[in-house]
């Protein structure tokens, strides 16, 4: 299979020269099965001495600020409304209206079809809308796409899809691959789908909307697996590997994200590009999340802890993180209450 007559996006031609040619699906699986295996037990063992890694005190409040701001603030809900959506972006905007000096988060994500509610509840707050610069922090949209979270649906629908959040205004589009075609071994199939992806999040000005790939780590059954994908994902062009939707259990985990993180190392190193790294689902206190900024510093080094190359998907996380926030700024923990409910 070669890429899609759909896509006028070519990926990179290290990509081409690394598979050994076109990405048919006999150099794909020669070229992903060709990657040394993973140790899960060394892996694992890994990722638990990472986990048990404490920050000075003094560092805590820098933690706990880089955490705010590496979140995409998540609603992704059948019941999601306007409403709803305007909410998000106010405590996006302002996450602790007792504290001004309180930074925002990364990004708010959304389905397709609440961009444009999002996009004008930011107003002049959109990425979109000017450069960062000057203490002005602007904050993204990012808006799932291609049938989230299954990816069943026919490619042209996938891709209208894109098209429809990018035209909105959407700033970065989370893709999910086709597990099953992935699974069943038609690697060319799911680089051709991201390959097409990719093209449609190119706007009518030439830019280029950020592209996120989750694997849904919880499906793909092996640490081997995820390794494989997040090479396929990389080299079809993907911006960022994000582990999951959220809907499947496990979402996130520790080992799976460092075997991720271990992937963009080696492809920095034999590129020099740096591509993102997105963990999404089941992180939910601010002690989680600092195992993973941990992870991040030791496995690719702290350059990526922005939010151009990592990012937290989550909803309740935030919460957690202002509690923690405010018990260094007052000496003692605050209720629930203090904090507004996502």
């Amino acid at each position: 299979m070669t890429s899609s007559p759909l896509a006028t996006y070519q990926p990179d031609q290290r990509a081409a020269s690394l598979i050994g040619g076109e990405a048919t699906d006999a150099n794909l699986r020669r070229y992903l099965h060709g990657i040394p295996g993973i140790d899960a037990v060394g892996l694992e063992a890994r990722a638990a001495d990472l986990g048990t890694r404490s920050i000075k005190t003094s560092s805590k409040r820098w933690a706990i600020d880089t955490i705010i701001g590496l979140i995409d603030l998540t609603t992704l809900e059948g019941a999601d409304t306007p409403g709803k959506v305007r909410s998000l972006v106010a405590k996006a905007l302002v996450p602790d209206p007792g504290d001004p000096g309180c930074p925002r988060v990364a990004a708010v994500c959304v389905y397709g079809d609440m961009v444009g509610t999002a996009v004008t509840a930011l107003g002049s707050a959109h990425a979109a809308g000017g450069t960062e610069g000057a203490g002005v922090q602007r904050v993204h949209v990012a808006a799932v796409a291609t049938a989230f979270p299954s990816g069943r649906a026919s490619l042209a629908i996938k891709l209208a899809d894109v098209r429809d959040s990018v035209a909105a205004g959407a700033d970065e589009i989370d893709m999910v691959i086709d597990r099953g075609a992935f699974l069943a071994g038609r690697f060319g199939q799911v680089y051709d789908e991201i390959v097409a992806v990719k093209d449609a999040c190119r706007r009518a000005d030439g830019s280029v909307a950020h592209l996120k790939v989750i694997l849904e780590t919880g499906e793909l059954n092996t640490y081997d697996n995820v390794r494989r994908a997040s090479w396929l994902a990389i080299l079809a062009g993907g911006d960022f590997i994000k582990t999951s939707t959220g809907k499947v259990a496990p979402a996130a985990t520790l080992p799976v994200t460092l075997s991720m993180l271990e992937v963009v190392r080696d492809w920095h190193r034999l590129t020099g590009v740096r591509i993102g790294v997105k963990p999404a689902g089941g992180i939910r206190t601010s002690k989680d999340a600092i195992k993973y900024l941990v992870t991040v510093a030791e496995t690719v080094g702290e350059e990526w802890l922005v939010p151009h190359l990592f990012r937290f998907g989550a909803s309740s996380l935030l919460n957690d993180v202002l509690l923690q926030r405010q018990k260094m700024t007052t000496g003692h923990y605050s209720g629930p209450d203090y904090v507004t409910i996502d």
